[in-house]
């Protein structure tokens, strides 16, 4: 198995697409090749730049969430991208960022002159002047003269707590090498180079002990991916990192690149991505970014993709791509909470949300907390589920606990708790509807206690939801506990995952849960892990990860 060899390509968020294109093709003089979908939310346009061909190692990707607000930057995430030119360009970009009216920051990085400046959503973008490879293939078209252009990436700055566990990851089963460290103005810059002698080389950490994390949103970068030869090769990496205790995702099948996902332990999602097909794998490279393009799974929803997704101009061919935007203007997290009917404990209490602005959401997913949590915690799921169509929203229990006592308990012990719960969730399924997300589009799901409850609504409130996951829990109440519930699941499909030897939920109760749920219509997939605990592991990830992936494939 090779080393790794470099970076392949970047993915960030961006808000106006049109912005983003004039910014890429028009300022910095890079080729859009590729205009397609997010695969994981085929509303959303995934639009790439690159040098001629989209070679590995020049590709800058963006996800536009349009009227998305701007992302803070912080610790656990990429928070620059840097390119290289000539070391006789300086004087060429800085004239050019100055006739674009873009202000600039000069400096000097290991010994090499830089200029650093924002793209339209506030991501640093950087060039660095020093001689290296060239590019591996100039755009002839571009505005930008082949002595002076981006010959590809440089290198991308992480912001981390402490660089020693990363740098475990990027020396250890990644391959790079370690090249030095040098002071920097947010702490100490450390710097590592993947194997080859072509672009984008270097992976730079910045520690910062005792900062916040970034806030993920408009100019914040989604993930980092980094080159592997080939499928087989891939494979390895995958075994490799697992290895190593990483959660790393099945094979994705990214049409022009696979693709596996880790997120690293400072909170940086990384991908190792193949270097073929490439981008001309659906079309010529004389055509390439001229049409939308669709993977074959969603060609029978081409007409209500291209009439969701804003209208851009390719100025390379003078045409324009893609329909109206839909949807209405963001509505704040507040707006969940308001109207909310005060006849419990829970009632008034916070419910937090991130992810895609409710305006925007085309589907939501509803995330209930455990015993002793919080819903900021349990919001953290988002990051791991990586799919950008959802609205997420995680309401907070008072005192965080949703009721009392055990779940076993007899109902009128784990009252008001228990009603004033299954209400918050009622009123944010109902909100939710408001906002133009029906049942169908919505995700409910929770762990332990939030499990429990997020079981009990919807057997309380039968009808077709987009799914519904429960990580260590049943339906709630003794044995005794009448379950004729009214109305039908309509196929809506439910995944039950627990231990069997789970301290606070019986097996005998998952096992019944998963029964009467069919019994009511329900597709249930129910997964017992032995010797797992009151813990949720990767396979049951992986399984809600397809379940909203479906759902966002549906909504569109």
């Amino acid at each position: 198995m090779n080393p790794i060899q470099g970076l392949h390509h970047l993915t960030v968020m961006a808000s106006d697409p049109q912005k983003n294109v004039d910014f890429f093709t028009q300022v910095l003089g890079q080729r859009m090749v590729k205009v397609t979908v997010n695969f994981d939310d085929p509303g959303t346009y995934h639009l790439y730049y690159g040098d001629e061909t989209g070679a590995p190692g020049t590709i800058m990707t963006y996800f536009p969430w349009p009227n998305a607000v701007k992302g803070r930057r912080g610790n656990g995430e990429i928070v620059a991208a840097a390119y290289a030119a000539s070391v006789t360009s300086q004087e060429y970009w800085k004239a050019r960022l100055k006739e674009f009216g873009l202000p600039f920051t000069e400096g000097t990085r290991f010994g090499s002159p830089l200029v650093r400046f924002e793209d339209p959503d506030g991501l640093w973008i950087e060039i660095v002047f020093e001689d290296g490879a060239d590019v591996p293939s100039f755009w002839p078209k571009s505005p930008v003269p082949r002595e002076h252009v981006l010959n590809g990436f440089h290198s991308v700055t992480g912001w981390v707590e402490q660089t020693a566990q990363t740098e475990k990851l990027l020396t250890g089963p990644l391959g790079f090498s370690k090249v030095g460290s040098e002071p920097d103005a947010e702490g100490t810059r450390t710097r590592y180079r993947g194997q080859s002698d072509g672009v984008g080389l270097y992976i730079d950490l910045v520690e910062r002990p005792g900062q916040p994390h970034g806030q993920f949103s408009a100019g914040s970068v989604h993930h980092v991916a980094l080159r592997t030869v080939d499928d087989a090769e891939q494979l390895e990496y995958r075994q490799l990192l697992t290895k190593h205790g990483y959660q790393v995702t099945t094979v994705q099948d990214r049409q022009y690149f696979h693709s596996i996902y880790f997120r690293e332990r400072s909170g940086i999602l990384f991908e190792v991505a193949t270097d073929a097909p490439g981008f001309a794998a659906d079309e010529s490279v004389d055509e390439l970014g001229k049409h939308l393009k669709l993977p074959a799974w969603y060609e029978s929803k081409r007409a209500a993709i291209e009439a969701r997704v804003k209208p851009i101009v390719n100025h390379e061919y003078g045409v324009t791509i893609g329909g109206k935007a839909q949807g209405s203007a963001p509505a704040s997290a507040a707006s969940l909470s308001d109207g909310l009917r005060v006849s419990g404990p829970h009632q008034g209490q916070p419910v937090l949300t991130t992810g895609r602005a409710l305006g925007e959401a085309r589907a939501a997913v509803v995330l209930v907390h455990g015993r002793g949590g919080s819903a900021e915690d349990i919001l953290g799921l988002a990051q791991q589920f990586n799919l950008s169509a959802f609205a997420y929203v995680a309401p907070q229990a008072q005192g965080n606990t949703w009721y009392p006592e055990s779940f076993l308990a007899p109902l009128e012990r784990n009252e008001p708790g228990l009603s004033s719960g299954l209400q918050m969730i009622d009123d944010i399924v109902t909100t939710l509807g408001e906002q133009g997300i029906p049942p169908e589009n919505i995700v409910l799901g929770g762990f332990s206690q939030g499990a429990c409850l997020t079981l009990e609504y919807v057997a309380r409130h039968a009808r077709r939801y987009g799914g519904v996951f429960a990580f260590s829990g049943g339906l709630i109440g003794p044995d005794s506990t009448p379950r004729d519930y009214p109305g039908s699941l309509d196929g809506t499909p439910i995944f039950i995952g627990c231990s069997d030897v789970d301290a606070h939920v019986p097996l005998a109760r998952v096992e019944e849960s998963a029964e009467i749920l069919a019994g009511h219509g329900a597709k249930v997939d129910k997964r017992i892990y032995p010797q797992m605990g009151h813990t949720i592991n990767s396979d049951e990830m992986e399984v809600v990860q397809r379940m909203l992936q479906e759902v966002s494939a549906r909504s569109v």
